[in-house]
């Protein structure tokens, strides 16, 4: 594996500073052709696949996988390509739009509660409650004109943030405490790099639907965007929750290391295939006569 696919060098538990401006963009690339890349993928899916069948037997975890980016870094596309071998009983994935008037008629967390992965499966939150550190922090207007908040609650603009930082850290030690993991992604994508994208959406008709004029509008706010990523990873990353930035600009890249990040979260579960007592081996022998003596008795 060469040094650049290790994937602790993109890890923040809180333990050090994060700075966005020395996080890389792009990175020489980690598979060595096309053929390379495949087999790659496709190892990784095989592997994660077989990881995630042994969570369900194990039956004491679930993982929830949090993808977090500017629009056009590659979201639905890594989600797609990593986890399409999963046995689709066992990996949910849900996207989170613009809250609806019933989702800001409660807290910011609500609507994600009822969509936490059950004991065994994976859960893919594309975007998620990070967006109330992000887009909210970006337009803080969104706080009295959508979520109707009390005045008293938003009259000091800092200590909302720093109470919702600290909201999602104990939301997510909540979530541990009961077996549930939690990773999460940021795609670093480059504003050049982003700026394609669009443009590429724009002329291929068949991208055209991914295509919406606030996403021009939102790139308005791009330092304050990177602003608002930056503070909220070093404000929730921590040793049990830990954030993972991707570099995004080549999605090849970006897919393989998502993958092989997400293998060595689930090895990093102390998970095992249910024992069997001698007394179940005894009977399960049995059975295996039965049936032979079944498959006899219809070949007679």
């Amino acid at each position: 594996m060469s040094q650049s696919f290790k994937s602790d060098k993109y890890r923040y538990d809180g333990t050090a500073e994060f700075h966005l401006k020395k996080a890389a963009t792009k990175i020489e690339d980690i598979y060595k052709d096309k053929a390379d890349y495949t087999t790659q993928l496709a190892d990784f899916r095989t592997a994660i696949d077989e990881l995630q069948s042994l969570m369900y037997a194990h039956n004491r975890y679930g993982l929830l996988v949090i993808f977090q980016a500017m629009d056009a870094a590659g979201k639905d596309s890594t989600i797609k390509h990593v986890l399409s071998g999963v046995n689709p009983v066992g990996v949910k994935i849900q996207s989170f739009k613009r809250p609806s008037d019933n989702e800001l008629d409660h807290d910011f967390l609500w609507r994600h509660l009822l969509h936490l992965p059950e004991r065994g499966n994976i859960t893919i939150f594309n975007r998620s409650y990070y967006e109330e550190v992000l887009v909210v922090k970006v337009h803080p207007e969104i706080l009295t004109k959508s979520q109707r908040l009390p005045k008293e609650v938003t009259k000091d603009l800092n200590k909302v943030w720093k109470q919702r930082y600290n909201d999602i850290v104990n939301f997510e030690k909540y979530l541990y405490h009961n077996g549930i993991r939690v990773v999460k992604f940021f795609l670093n994508i480059s504003q050049q790099e982003q700026g394609r994208q669009l443009i590429e959406r724009i002329e291929d008709p068949t991208k055209n639907w991914k295509f919406e004029e606030d996403d021009i509008k939102e790139r308005a706010y791009w330092k304050e965007y990177m602003n608002a990523y930056e503070e909220a990873i070093n404000a929730t990353a921590t040793e049990k929750a830990p954030w993972y930035v991707v570099p995004a600009d080549n999605k090849k890249n970006m897919r393989l290391l998502v993958g092989q990040i997400l293998i060595e979260e689930l090895k990093n579960m102390k998970m095992s295939f249910p024992e069997t007592t001698p007394e179940r081996h005894t009977a399960l022998q049995n059975l295996i006569q039965t049936i032979h003596e079944q498959d006899g008795r219809t070949e007679e």
